[in-house]
């Protein structure tokens, strides 16, 4: 018989509809886990759900915003509603900018900041109460390469390098109990969000790359979405019991 890593474990992961997310939802339902997927389109999360069950998995869906608190809370009723308990969050969505320092106006700043930080905020403190009180779990932060080499959009990079803070503040305050966090750091990988950012079509354009020369980069090869699914499965399995409060960069290379 096959093993399985995540039989009987209950996965939620936010931004879920395509790219790392889809990626990571599948490979976990494929792993024997029961998955929950979140994003903000229907259509699209609709069909990653529906591609799941068609393989055997089991999965559902919810329409959701991570910027707002009582969708947050829905999502996790949802959860305990269809699998009665949960396992393992994954905070993956995120919104990928170029814009530079003085042109982000604070409409934006607070935009991408509310997503990028204060979701996975949200989603930490609604894990904890179902984690806590059972005294196990697991939470993998999505963050980036540039939340250490910021040549990306200056609030990117900024919730970024606070994503990675969170996850060590996190890590500090739970080290007396079963609950691990633990962040992914992906570089370059070939998702819809990348291609776009290649193409100078993510808001700000492409200016902020330009900068990004004066720095050293290996252009090594690009990295699939299923190589960060598989560093999410490493924590997230009895592989990764003893990872505590570490940000795992995976990169193939290009960005030591």
């Amino acid at each position: 018989m096959e093993r399985q890593m995540l039989r009987n474990k209950v996965a939620l992961i936010t931004g879920a509809s395509y790219g790392m997310g889809k990626t990571m939802a599948e490979l976990f339902a494929e792993e024997g886990a029961s998955v929950v997927l979140t994003a903000r389109g229907k259509d699209a999360l609709d069909a990653v759900v529906e591609g799941i069950r068609a393989k055997g998995g089991k999965a559902i869906g919810v329409t959701a915003d991570v910027c707002s608190t009582e969708d947050t809370k829905r999502v996790f009723a949802e959860t305990l509603r269809a699998f009665g308990d949960l396992d393992i969050l994954i905070n993956n969505a995120g919104i990928g900018e170029q814009k530079l320092s003085d042109e982000t106006d604070d409409e934006w700043m607070l935009y991408v900041m509310n997503t990028n930080l204060g979701g996975p905020m949200r989603y930490i403190r609604e894990a904890l109460k179902i984690f806590l009180p059972k005294n196990e779990g697991v939470i993998i932060n999505v963050s980036s390469v540039n939340a250490t080499r910021p040549f990306c959009g200056a609030t990117y990079t900024a919730t970024k390098g606070a994503l990675n803070t969170l996850t060590k503040n996190v890590a500090m305050r739970l080290v007396e109990t079963n609950i691990r966090c633990n962040a992914v750091a992906p570089g370059a990988t070939r998702t819809p969000a990348h291609l776009a950012n290649k193409k100078g079509e993510q808001p700000g354009g492409a200016k902020m790359l330009e900068y990004s020369g004066h720095y050293v980069y290996f252009p090594g090869p690009e990295c699939d979405p299923i190589d960060q699914a598989y560093a999410c499965l490493y924590l997230a399995s009895k592989m990764g019991r003893a990872v505590r409060g570490q940000v795992l960069q995976v990169c193939n290379g290009a960005f030591l």
